[in-house]
């Protein structure tokens, strides 16, 4: 299982995320290439559609390759009153052939992404990621290179931990808390929940550029 929240910023505020993430997390940034490539199940494997995401690190020496598959999500009152999206996810690592496996198997190529930016990897009760990417669309199969943003000036930001049937309740505890340090920048909420960005977002941006990130929290 996961807790995942998301939003969006302005790409001339990312810098001004980024010093706040550094003081917040005390840890470097890494450097985020990933070719994601989204398969759907073809009618030979039954009539419930099924979708696995392929994603391809670019940044790695030797490109590796990983395989996830999103679940469906915690619903009821116990999901309600949190603020984050719980759900199931699996993923493993996998050889660079899986793309023609997953062909062999019936699954075919819905649509495919590069995302680019910066990732900081941090414990803070939980085992937290954030992720700052620019969303690209490729012109033609498979050419990164050619890759063009599906939203100019927007990027997408996402904030997720591991979790368990038994901590998922502290866990979102853990992401809500740390998003609210956030909050000046962004709005982040349940994955397709649109937020907006926040008016207020330049103000602290410049505020923030101009101390500079020289604060660790």
């Amino acid at each position: 299982m996961e807790c995942v929240v998301q939003g969006i910023i302005e790409t001339q505020h990312v810098e001004a995320l980024e010093i706040l993430l550094l003081g917040l997390c005390g840890v470097h940034r890494v450097r985020l290439r990933v070719h994601e490539l989204c398969l759907k199940s073809g009618p030979n494997l039954g009539s419930e559609a099924s979708e696995v995401r392929l994603l391809c690190d670019l940044e790695q020496p030797e490109p590796t390759w990983t395989v996830r598959h999103v679940g469906g999500s915690m619903r009821g009152a116990g999901a309600d009153q949190i603020s984050v999206l719980v759900r199931t996810m699996v993923e493993s690592k996998v050889s660079k052939n899986v793309l023609r496996l997953f062909y062999l198997l019936g699954y075919k190529l819905d649509h495919e992404l590069l995302r680019v930016g910066f990732a900081f990897h941090f414990q803070r009760s939980a085992q937290i990621t954030v992720t700052v990417s620019s969303v690209n669309k490729m012109l033609k199969l498979h050419a990164t290179d050619e890759a063009v943003p599906v939203t100019p000036g927007i990027q997408l930001v996402e904030v997720t931990a591991p979790a368990s049937a038994e901590n998922y309740n502290e866990v979102a505890a853990a992401v809500s808390s740390f998003c609210e340090y956030l909050a000046p920048l962004l709005h982040l909420s349940k994955p397709g929940v649109s937020t907006g960005v926040v008016p207020t977002a330049a103000a602290a941006a410049a505020s923030l550029m101009s101390y500079g990130g020289t604060t660790i929290m």
